[in-house]
């Protein structure tokens, strides 16, 4: 089983940056993506950047260019360094890891931290 811990966030002015943290432990045999998602308040939770073990990294439209995922595998740690950050940027950010144990793959989730963009 893989607990997931995400550090990070808080409240930053529109233009501003934040990065965000994740550490993975627990008992697994590897982890073969993470990603990060977001919710916003009264909305579905969706995908913001993910990234696969030493594969192409992925983002959501609305992100390109402002965002940065990266990840060390050595860790199983994975970090979302996000730029210019919008209002509607407001959101509980989770990471999220696949993972597989005994011949098996599964998903764990952290709890999520909060950032807020607001003047």
């Amino acid at each position: 089983q893989v607990q997931l811990v995400e550090s990070g966030g808080g409240s930053v002015q529109p233009g501003g940056s934040s990065r965000l943290s994740c550490a993975a432990s627990g008992s697994f045999f590897s982890i073969t993506a993470m990603a990060w998602y977001r919710q916003a308040p009264g909305k579905q939770r969706e995908l913001v950047a993910s990234i696969p073990s030493g594969g192409k990294t992925d983002y959501a439209d609305f992100v390109k260019g402002r965002f940065t995922i990266s990840r060390d595998n050595a860790k199983n740690t994975v970090h979302l360094q996000m730029n210019s950050l919008e209002p509607e940027g407001t959101a509980v950010y989770y990471c999220n890891a696949r993972y597989i144990q005994r011949g098996y793959s599964y998903t764990a989730w952290g709890q999520g931290t909060q950032v807020t963009v607001s003047s």
